[in-house]
């Protein structure tokens, strides 16, 4: 059943707030521990049985074509055999989890929002697909996106959100009056949820997208979704990260490079 499910992934936005980074590439493809952001989001879905990848590709889209129409090339250890310019490619420990995905490039225009892009690219590429999923290039979690997938099946609505539980972002006091009795830094925020960027929708969310290039997913699309009674979240108080600024780029370099990267496969649940 995961295997049949596309995984439409937001590739093309401009990545304006990381302009040191994205000059010349697009986000999904600043690198995390010698590896674009976008091959560990799509490892994480492999972990859990989903092998079809639909990248939704604008701005800087040549970037994201040459690394996977040379995945191998850039990937894999080789050895080139200089006499015959024969090439051997090696895999090395943890790309096993690559060997059976397929991706599609899709090029969804270079301006085009976040909703404009899914529906060009499903209308094209969802086929005969009951369910697909939408994430965004820039985000990772230990969430057990197994077990989001099956209560979306087990429901009636439409689409399902992974909801996630942030720490905020400035250190909060412990008051009794005006004296200060504790300080938490950067405490959890128990009672607020948050878009944490991983969807399953039935095919008829469909019918909430057009093809308006500035139909922006997370505004009316999802607002009428919620209106509807359709959308369901599924609650994950694990880790999750998005990579907005260059000092979010540097703690989840410095994750990986430490073993620390808790959305990498060896770190997250064991596949249901």
């Amino acid at each position: 059943m995961h295997q049949d499910v596309p995984v439409f992934i937001l590739c093309g936005g401009l990545g304006t707030r990381l302009r040191e980074q994205t000059e010349f590439r697009p986000k999904p493809m600043v690198p995390i521990g010698g590896q674009p952001a976008l091959w560990h989001i799509m490892r994480i879905y492999a972990h859990f049985g989903f092998r079809r990848f639909v990248l939704c590709m604008g701005y800087r889209s040549e970037v994201i074509r040459e690394y996977f129409l040379n995945f191998h090339r850039m990937t894999y250890d080789a050895t080139v055999h200089l006499g015959t310019d024969e090439v051997t490619f090696h895999k090395t420990e943890g790309m096993n989890l690559e060997e059976d995905w397929e991706v599609t490039l899709a090029y969804t225009g270079e301006l085009t929002m976040t909703g404009g892009r899914v529906f060009k690219a499903a209308s094209r590429y969802l086929g005969g697909a009951e369910h697909f999923a939408v994430t965004y290039g820039d985000g990772v979690t230990d969430a057990d996106l197994g077990k989001e997938f099956a209560q979306h099946l087990a429901g009636d609505k439409i689409g399902t959100v992974l909801g996630v539980n942030p720490p905020s972002r400035f250190g909060e006091f412990k008051l009794d009056g005006n004296e200060a009795f504790g300080f938490e830094e950067k405490p959890e925020i128990d009672d607020h949820w948050i878009n944490g960027g991983f969807f399953f929708f039935r095919r008829q969310f469909m019918d909430y997208l057009n093809d308006d290039p500035a139909l922006v997913l997370e505004q009316q699309p999802l607002r009428k979704l919620a209106d509807d009674r359709q959308l369901t979240v599924f609650k994950h108080s694990g880790s999750w990260a998005c990579m907005d600024t260059q000092r979010d780029v540097e703690t989840l370099n410095k994750a990986w490079t430490e073993g620390k990267a808790f959305w990498d496969p060896s770190q997250l649940p064991p596949r249901g």
